[in-house]
Protein backbone atom coordinates (compact mmCIF):
# COMPACT_ATOMS: atom_id res chain seq x y z
CA UNK A 1 0.00 0.00 0.00
CA UNK A 2 1.37 3.00 -1.21
CA UNK A 3 1.94 6.66 1.54
CA UNK A 4 -1.39 7.72 -0.10
CA UNK A 5 -3.41 4.93 0.17
CA UNK A 6 -2.29 4.33 4.07
CA UNK A 7 -3.50 8.32 4.51
CA UNK A 8 -6.74 7.75 2.79
CA UNK A 9 -7.19 4.64 4.62
CA UNK A 10 -6.78 5.36 8.05
CA UNK A 11 -8.73 8.71 7.38
CA UNK A 12 -11.61 6.36 6.40
CA UNK A 13 -10.91 4.44 9.89
CA UNK A 14 -10.63 7.51 11.61
CA UNK A 15 -13.72 8.78 10.32
CA UNK A 16 -15.93 5.84 11.36
CA UNK A 17 -14.53 6.21 14.88
CA UNK A 18 -15.79 9.60 14.79
CA UNK A 19 -19.09 8.45 14.00
CA UNK A 20 -19.30 5.87 16.36
CA UNK A 21 -17.73 8.80 19.13
CA UNK A 22 -20.62 10.53 18.06
CA UNK A 23 -23.24 7.92 17.67
CA UNK A 24 -22.17 6.74 22.07
CA UNK A 25 -21.73 10.54 23.24
CA UNK A 26 -25.46 11.09 21.74
CA UNK A 27 -26.78 7.97 24.13
CA UNK A 28 -25.05 9.07 26.22
CA UNK A 29 -26.27 12.34 26.55
CA UNK A 30 -29.87 11.54 25.89
CA UNK A 31 -30.01 8.51 28.06
CA UNK A 32 -31.10 6.38 25.01
CA UNK A 33 -29.18 3.80 25.17
CA UNK A 34 -27.95 0.94 27.86
CA UNK A 35 -24.55 1.66 29.49
CA UNK A 36 -22.90 -1.38 27.94
CA UNK A 37 -23.76 -0.36 25.02
CA UNK A 38 -22.16 3.29 25.43
CA UNK A 39 -19.54 1.36 27.08
CA UNK A 40 -19.17 -1.19 23.84
CA UNK A 41 -19.15 1.50 21.51
CA UNK A 42 -15.88 3.60 23.71
CA UNK A 43 -14.13 0.60 23.02
CA UNK A 44 -14.71 0.20 19.51
CA UNK A 45 -13.80 4.00 18.82
CA UNK A 46 -10.58 3.88 21.04
CA UNK A 47 -9.54 0.56 19.12
CA UNK A 48 -10.57 1.83 15.01
CA UNK A 49 -8.53 5.05 16.08
CA UNK A 50 -5.57 3.40 17.41
CA UNK A 51 -6.17 0.83 13.94
CA UNK A 52 -6.57 3.93 11.69
CA UNK A 53 -2.95 5.20 13.33
CA UNK A 54 -1.52 1.83 12.54
CA UNK A 55 -2.75 2.43 9.08
CA UNK A 56 -1.36 5.93 8.71
CA UNK A 57 2.22 4.32 10.32
CA UNK A 58 1.61 1.50 7.07
CA UNK A 59 2.12 -1.05 10.57
CA UNK A 60 0.23 -4.47 10.18
CA UNK A 61 -1.89 -4.87 13.00
CA UNK A 62 -3.44 -8.28 14.66
CA UNK A 63 -6.49 -9.27 14.66
CA UNK A 64 -7.35 -8.08 18.64
CA UNK A 65 -9.42 -6.22 20.20
CA UNK A 66 -6.60 -5.35 22.88
CA UNK A 67 -5.86 -1.78 23.09
CA UNK A 68 -2.65 -2.02 25.21
CA UNK A 69 -1.31 -4.68 22.20
CA UNK A 70 -2.49 -1.74 19.66
CA UNK A 71 -0.80 1.41 21.30
CA UNK A 72 2.29 -0.94 21.72
CA UNK A 73 2.53 -1.19 18.14
CA UNK A 74 2.48 2.46 17.90
CA UNK A 75 5.83 4.26 17.35
CA UNK A 76 7.16 6.02 20.47
CA UNK A 77 6.64 9.48 19.10
CA UNK A 78 2.54 9.06 19.05
CA UNK A 79 1.76 10.93 22.17
CA UNK A 80 -1.34 8.28 22.81
CA UNK A 81 1.78 5.63 23.66
CA UNK A 82 2.16 7.85 26.74
CA UNK A 83 -1.32 9.14 27.76
CA UNK A 84 -1.98 7.59 31.43
CA UNK A 85 -5.41 5.90 30.16
CA UNK A 86 -6.34 2.54 31.40
CA UNK A 87 -6.48 0.70 28.48
CA UNK A 88 -7.55 -2.60 30.17
CA UNK A 89 -10.56 -1.28 31.25
CA UNK A 90 -11.38 0.19 28.10
CA UNK A 91 -10.53 -3.17 26.32
CA UNK A 92 -13.07 -5.09 28.64
CA UNK A 93 -16.10 -3.56 27.17
CA UNK A 94 -15.44 -5.31 24.08
CA UNK A 95 -17.07 -8.34 25.70
CA UNK A 96 -18.74 -7.54 28.50
CA UNK A 97 -20.73 -4.48 26.29
CA UNK A 98 -21.66 -6.91 23.86
CA UNK A 99 -22.29 -10.96 25.35
CA UNK A 100 -23.85 -11.70 28.39
CA UNK A 101 -21.63 -13.22 31.29
CA UNK A 102 -21.17 -13.80 34.84
CA UNK A 103 -19.97 -10.18 35.34
CA UNK A 104 -22.10 -6.88 36.83
CA UNK A 105 -23.73 -5.10 34.84
CA UNK A 106 -21.96 -1.71 32.94
CA UNK A 107 -23.37 1.29 35.41
CA UNK A 108 -24.16 4.72 34.20
CA UNK A 109 -20.44 5.78 35.66
CA UNK A 110 -18.92 3.41 33.38
CA UNK A 111 -20.09 4.54 30.57
CA UNK A 112 -18.71 7.92 31.38
CA UNK A 113 -15.79 6.66 32.24
CA UNK A 114 -15.58 4.27 29.07
CA UNK A 115 -16.39 7.52 26.42
CA UNK A 116 -13.77 9.95 28.45
CA UNK A 117 -11.01 7.32 27.71
CA UNK A 118 -12.36 6.49 24.24
CA UNK A 119 -12.62 10.51 23.50
CA UNK A 120 -9.48 11.28 24.89
CA UNK A 121 -7.68 8.12 22.63
CA UNK A 122 -9.43 9.46 19.79
CA UNK A 123 -8.46 12.93 19.84
CA UNK A 124 -4.83 12.34 20.61
CA UNK A 125 -4.74 10.47 17.35
CA UNK A 126 -7.04 12.58 15.31
CA UNK A 127 -4.35 15.66 16.44
CA UNK A 128 -0.84 13.55 15.42
CA UNK A 129 -3.56 12.81 12.02
CA UNK A 130 -3.50 16.56 11.77
CA UNK A 131 -0.04 17.24 12.65
CA UNK A 132 1.60 14.82 9.82
CA UNK A 133 -0.71 15.76 7.42
CA UNK A 134 -1.64 19.31 7.84
CA UNK A 135 -5.26 18.73 8.42
CA UNK A 136 -8.46 20.34 10.30
CA UNK A 137 -10.06 16.83 10.30
CA UNK A 138 -9.22 13.70 8.87
CA UNK A 139 -11.34 11.91 6.90
CA UNK A 140 -14.38 14.82 7.28
CA UNK A 141 -14.34 16.34 3.70
CA UNK A 142 -13.84 12.60 2.39
CA UNK A 143 -16.99 11.24 2.20
CA UNK A 144 -17.59 8.76 -0.57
Amino acid sequence: MSEKERETEGRHWLLHAKEDLDAATHWLANGTSRPRHVCSYAQRVAETSLKAALLLEGQDFPHTHDLDVLVDLLPSAWTVRHARIDLASLTQWEVRGRYPGDWAEATQADAVKAMDHAKQIHDLVRAEFNRRLGEAEPGESHHS
